[in-house]
């Protein structure tokens, strides 16, 4: 039985929505400085966990939201995910118009059950419960009240009031019960008061709660979602899963609990000890050893998503990946792991946050915040990393799905933060190198060779690993900034190192790309790399800038232009200098050429909210240099052609 303080202030927390039969929930009671620029408004969430043993987690979210206009119908919905460790004891639902009175409740026989596995995983053991009253007489208001349990600590919800983009708060609690002796870990973001604590009968419960918090709107390169809203992240101290404990209160000893977790599963059966040896044997420097197993790893091993129970943190046992050929993130590294350890090589399995654009750790919160597994190699200078789920990305190369962040090192002492390799400006480049013939008809033959190098490959080289040459060409015949364009021959090459690269060549016949206008033609020098993106200017920046990649491309091209013409008009030299980047573009005529030039940086890092105005330039400069057109005028003395 819970305690009298919990139940005291369940009772407060709850009762709010007794009242809605009364019009509580009716849309004229909305502030209307809270309907600016919202599609909904969440009118009151309330989340209360407690901590009922040191392995199980009680929670009941109750919340009730107005659906403004059809954008706010994605949030009219419930999903709720449920698994070995999360057990859905209740769900209750009720659908209100727009002056707060009842139209619907919620019956079982609606709720939705099915199977939480995606098409990746091979084996899934989780599922999910869902509903949505599909009422589309605006405005709505829906409610719902949700009650689980979870037995497992390893992981407590974080309060993020604010859901998304253009959705208006109009009162959001969090709350969570513990034990009085136990160390509750939170981080907030976007929010300077302390929470309010009460305490009785050995317990105490933590309140953070906001009021009337007005609609975001999300504005280009800012920062992420909680740096810029409120939140408050959560984590234990000591935690339970399954007949694990661990510590969670630094990286050590959150490391040390992945080391109990791996034990044992790096065997591997005879076979493949004497396949390593044979990899091996004879080969003179360890780095060479390292690409041998990994291109072996490539070969023979496939990416195949596998969580069941506490496999969503535990890898698989080498011989499983062995013997099946496939595995998971987690099963993979530990499978590289142990080929690296047979052939007395020291590596470290390491936990990572994963993906293009994502935060990177914070550092002063331990938690469990990863959702990946890849391997590093100590070498003599440096490390050698791994991405131990792709067939054909080269060894060392982390790329921008894991890039430029950091890490956890599981090592035999505990876990370890380190930062994987960073690309920047001067590996993310383009280079190109273009030769085209105009014709007189405005035609242009293009030939093209570019070279992309690292975070500017990435694309590319999973576009031509992933999809046979028909389909490539398809994909070229969308994606090239031309009108009217035939792809007449391609070809890529790969150059796999640690700063890998993809050369590409075109061959492309592009129709009337000159504009013809009586004895003119009307032709931009720059073919193929233009600045696309243009910023809308803004009143009031209200967030800062956050550049994340850097970059540099060259351009150079020369036009060979039909036999009789002159330049009459030829776009002028730009030359821009910004703390965002750096532009250069030159034209000149050489006899029956024009050669083009543009080289363009792009910078990364934080920049004031006032800045921006700054941006907004510099890309619309870019913008129309990229797109300046040079003026070829027929001579009158060239005699017709019949």
């Amino acid at each position: 039985m819970r305690n009298k303080l919990s139940l005291i202030f369940l009772s407060c927390l709850f009762s709010s929505a007794v009242l809605a039969g009364d019009g509580e929930y009716a849309v004229f009671r909305i502030p209307k400085e809270l309907l600016k620029n919202a599609n909904a408004v969440i009118r009151l969430q309330e989340q209360y966990t407690e901590l009922l043993k040191e392995d199980k987690l009680f929670s009941r979210e109750h919340y009730v939201i107005t659906i403004l206009n059809e954008e706010g119908d994605r949030f009219s919905g419930m999903f709720e995910y449920y698994d070995k460790f999360r057990d859905i004891k209740s769900v209750d639902g009720t659908l209100y118009d727009a002056m707060g009175m009842k139209i619907k409740s919620l019956k079982n026989k609606d709720i939705e059950d099915g199977s939480g596995s995606s098409g990746n995983n091979l084996a899934d053991d989780s599922r999910y419960k869902k509903h949505n009253f599909y009422h589309r007489v605006y405005p709505y208001t829906i409610e719902y009240t949700i009650e689980s349990v979870k037995k497992e600590t390893m992981f407590f919800s974080s309060w993020i009031p604010v859901w998304s983009e253009l959705i208006a708060v109009q009162k959001s609690i969090f709350a969570v019960d513990v034990p009085g002796g136990y160390l509750l870990r939170y981080k907030p973001f976007n929010y300077t008061r302390e929470p309010v604590i009460k305490e009785a009968g050995g317990r105490k419960v933590y309140n953070w709660s906001l009021e009337n918090y007005e609609a975001v709107k999300r504005e280009f390169a800012a920062p992420s979602w909680k740096q810029i809203t409120p939140a408050v992240l959560f984590a234990p101290s000591d935690f339970v899963i399954e007949d694990f404990k661990g510590t969670m209160t630094d990286w050590k000893e959150l490391g040390k609990f992945q080391l109990s977790l791996n034990k044992g599963r790096d065997q591997l059966p005879d076979e493949l000890k004497k396949k390593v040896a044979e990899l091996t044997n004879g080969v003179k420097t360890a780095e060479e050893k390292i690409v041998r197993l990994y291109q072996f790893l490539q070969s023979n091993t496939r990416y195949i998503s596998i969580q069941l129970g506490i496999g969503g943190w535990r890898p698989l046992e080498a011989s499983f990946v062995a013997s099946k050929l496939y595995g998971d993130c987690k099963a993979l590294s530990n499978y590289m792991y142990a080929l690296l350890k047979e052939a007395g090589i020291k590596s470290h399995y390491t936990l990572i946050k994963a993906g293009q654009g994502e935060d990177d750790l914070e550092l002063d919160f331990p938690s469990r915040q990863f959702n990946h597994a890849i391997i590093c190699v100590p070498m003599e200078k440096d490390s050698l990393w791994l991405e131990c789920t792709s067939q054909t990305q080269s060894p060392g190369y982390m790329g921008g799905f894991t890039g430029n962040r950091h890490a956890l090192l599981i090592t035999e002492e505990g876990g370890k933060v380190t930062a994987t390799p960073r690309y920047g400006i001067n590996d993310n480049t383009q280079v190109r190198q273009i030769k085209a013939q105009l014709t007189e008809d405005g035609r242009l033959q293009v030939r093209a060779h570019t070279i992309y190098s690292c975070m500017q490959q990435d694309d590319l080289q999973m576009l031509i690993n992933s999809l046979s040459k028909d389909k490539v060409k398809e994909v070229l015949q969308e994606k090239l900034d031309f009108a009217t364009y035939e792809v007449d021959r391609f070809n890529y090459k790969e150059n796999k190192s640690k700063r890998p690269s993809v050369e590409e060549e075109l061959d492309i016949s592009v129709s009337n790309y000159a504009t013809i206008t009586g004895k003119r033609l009307f032709i931009v020098p720059n073919i193929m790399t233009r600045h696309g993106r243009r910023l809308t200017q803004q009143e009031e920046r209200k967030y800062p800038l956050e550049l994340d990649v850097e970059y540099r491309d060259t351009d150079s091209v020369e036009i060979v232009i039909p036999a009789g013409y002159t330049a009459e008009s030829v776009p002028t030299d730009v030359v821009l200098e910004t703390r965002f980047g750096k532009y250069r573009s030159t034209v000149k005529i050489d006899g029956n050429r024009i050669l083009y030039f543009r080289t363009m940086e792009h910078f990364a890092g934080n920049f004031a909210a006032k800045e921006y105005a700054e941006l907004v330039k510099f890309y619309e400069a870019m913008y129309k240099a990229d797109r300046a057109r040079l003026v070829l005028v027929k001579s009158e003395s060239t005699p017709k052609s019949f």
